[in-house]
């Protein structure tokens, strides 16, 4: 089939390209099956075929082989063929990238690079190609999002990040391309970390995991798996913190992917300076983490504790406190009322 499939391909690749960086509406991760190359009657079908093939954002290269890469005219662009017969674009990164984005403020062992970063100088919005033709995504890890765990100040604190539940050992995905700017065992907080710069200048953090299976400076595919969940450094259980930062400050990753769904907001998104956090280049606290879970399970507590009771005809206050081993005073002041009110039978009372 190999011989069948790099023909076509390289028929179809040697029609003149453009200089420009191919659209993202004509040139898609498109994966043709043997039997469509096959049926295809001309290199005019064969390349409406791959214009028309929808999108398929995800695309998972770890169970894959490389059979071979080809030369697509750009030589910014290379097709790479796989062994399961798909094939897709993949950027020359010698020719492709913006090499001030994995050179300026590059450090593989300061977790904020950014801090000498005067950000009053941003502009109130930036736009950032999330996909495109060359670019792919891959939910880091699907699960709804801990409702305690959410982006954004609670009980004046303030969480950078979002927690997503998992069990240790779940495997853990990069979600865009890029290369591994940290991946060490941080003493902060955040335990086993790795940390991924994407071409677009985002950077996505992967915390708390209990294995580690990148190095820094390596390149990594979205869809790679870069690492396994856990609850190391400060966790309260197994759980996956993950942020999304631009220039060191962070913003709400749900913004960006629906993680219930796995599914991608947006192929462009619109960065808006409002959108960052005011503390977000202090980093993450993980001790203000830990004291919101301990918050919460003390008030999980008394919520558990409280009891309540439905007021029969005859009954008074003294009676009642008497059978929960109360005071008329407590009940009293747990239910606003004073002890001269008449009691109504079908009343219900809180009692602890």
């Amino acid at each position: 089939m190999k011989k069948l499939v790099l023909p076509l391909l390289a028929v179809f690749l040697a029609s003149p390209a453009p200089a420009q960086e191919p659209q993202a509406d004509t040139l898609q991760f498109a994966a043709l099956t043997p039997d469509e190359l096959v049926t295809a009657d001309s290199l005019a079908a064969l390349r409406l075929r791959l214009e028309r093939k929808q999108i398929h954002s995800i695309f998972d290269t770890n169970d894959v082989a490389v059979v071979d890469t080809l030369p697509s005219g750009n030589d910014a662009l290379l097709v790479v063929l796989y062994n399961n017969n798909k094939w897709k674009y993949v950027r020359n990164r010698e020719v492709a990238k913006d090499s001030t984005v994995f050179e300026k403020y590059w450090d593989t062992q300061r977790l904020f690079p950014y801090r000498e970063v005067d950000m009053s100088v941003m502009p109130q919005s930036v736009v950032i190609d999330l996909i495109d033709s060359t670019k792919s995504y891959h939910c880091p890890y699907q699960a709804p999002v801990n409702p305690r765990g959410k982006y954004g100040p609670r009980r004046a604190r303030q969480h950078h990040g979002i927690d997503l539940p998992l069990k240790t050992g779940d495997p853990i995905y990069a979600t865009f391309c890029g290369r591994v700017r940290i991946s060490q065992y941080n003493t902060g907080g955040y335990g086993h970390l790795v940390i991924i710069r994407h071409d677009n200048g985002l950077e996505t953090y992967y915390g708390h995991l209990s294995e580690r299976m990148v190095a820094a400076g390596q390149w990594v595919e979205a869809g790679q798996i870069i690492g396994l969940g856990g609850s190391t450094g400060r966790s309260t259980g197994p759980h996956l913190h993950y942020e999304t930062r631009y220039y060191g400050q962070s913003f709400d990753p749900e913004r960006l992917i629906d993680f219930a769904n796995g599914t991608l907001n947006h192929e462009t998104f619109l960065l808006k300076k409002s959108y960052f956090s005011i503390h977000s280049n202090a980093g993450q606290d993980f001790d203000d983490e830990i004291a919101n879970e301990e918050q919460d399970k003390l008030e999980h507590a008394e919520k558990e504790s409280m009891r309540y009771h439905t007021v029969r005809s005859g009954e008074t206050l003294s009676t009642i406190a008497r059978r929960y081993g109360t005071t008329v005073a407590a009940i009293c002041r747990l239910n606003g009322m004073q002890s001269t009110n008449v009691l109504r039978a079908g009343r219900t009372l809180r009692v602890r």
